[in-house]
């Protein structure tokens, strides 16, 4: 008798495929007589890598290609970064599993003889793809001057170098999950830099109508992460903001009790909102869009308007 076969969507990175092979092998570990294959997608964002992600837009850099390959019966899954993930699905297709996190804090890679990055000099050139990055670390050095790199993990490292740069900025679970831990010279408190929406988390995607293969990876998602990210979510989904623009949302669990801390802040770091709510976690996404319409109320929304239209973001806002 053949054996079951289920076929993973991913990315061709290398963040990408250690991801996806980390999902395989859990599979296969729980399930030996499963063959699990991987199909390597490139996506749009995998495509653009000479301008910004804030002037790229369009809905689901990441994640559309993977989402087409679905909907053709072509793949089963699709495995994703959660920070890359639209909050709105084609019809067919929903987010079915959120894998337990992973460090969400961003870290500092800085050149040598710099022990922190409070010690950058001034007019330090600091590398980020992120305007969320960009605008926190701003608020608190304006002499910064941040610079847009981008490219996979290794190139992003690189360009430390390479573009004659003070300091780089990334994400530490994908510095672990790669074995670049001894690079990180600093972890930011995530006081200093909220993670992006659902950071350190992976997402699996699948079919809403193929019960077998959902069945099947029931397993991987983990309730805590699962409560914490769906709150974030629920903040970036009331903003109706995209995940290039500068909007943080940070969930933790303690015990039954979710708490949240929200950000949005133009490009500069200049005008910058931020709150923190608790609640419980059976009401996670409710607790989002609350946290949401109170920095709407603020001013959130004329925040953002001004980052859309700004030259750094000349897109339109997007769904997601």
């Amino acid at each position: 008798m053949a054996k079951k076969v289920l076929r993973i969507g991913t990315r061709a990175s290398a963040l990408a495929l250690w991801q996806a092979n980390w999902v395989k092998d859990e599979l296969e570990k729980r399930y030996p007589d499963l063959e699990v294959t991987l199909t390597k997608i490139k996506t749009q964002g995998d495509k653009i890598l000479d301008v910004p992600l804030a002037m790229v837009g369009g809905k689901g850099l990441f994640t559309k290609e993977l989402q087409e390959s679905m909907l053709r019966n072509e793949t089963d899954i699709a495995v994703h970064s959660m920070k890359d993930v639209p909050t709105y699905f084609p019809e067919g297709l929903a987010l079915r599993c959120i894998t337990e996190r992973e460090d969400c804090r961003d870290i500092v890679i800085l050149r040598p003889g710099v022990s922190t990055w409070k010690e950058l000099p001034q007019g330090a050139r600091v590398g980020t793809s992120a305007l969320r990055r960009k605008a926190q670390l701003l608020h608190l050095r304006p002499d910064l001057q941040m610079v847009d790199i981008r490219g996979n993990v290794q190139t992003r490292i690189q360009k430390l170098t390479d573009d004659n740069l003070d300091a780089v900025i990334l994400a530490s679970a994908g510095m672990k999950r790669l074995g670049f831990t001894s690079q990180i010279s600093e972890y930011l408190p995530v006081d200093v830099s909220i993670p992006a929406i659902g950071q350190g988390a992976l997402g699996l995607e699948s079919r809403v109508d193929d019960d077998e293969i959902n069945s099947l990876i029931d397993f991987f998602n983990h309730p805590e992460t699962d409560w914490a990210v769906r709150g974030e979510r629920a903040f970036l989904k009331r903003l109706e903001g995209g995940c290039q623009v500068p909007i943080a949302c940070h969930g933790t669990i303690s015990g039954d009790q979710l708490t949240l801390t929200g950000f949005v802040s133009d490009c500069e770091g200049v005008k910058c909102l931020k709150k923190t709510v608790t609640g419980n976690v059976d009401e996670c996404e409710k607790l989002g869009t609350s946290l949401a319409d109170d920095l709407l109320i603020q001013g959130a929304g004329e925040i953002l308007n001004e980052v859309y239209n700004s030259e750094t973001f000349n897109v339109e806002k997007e769904d997601v």
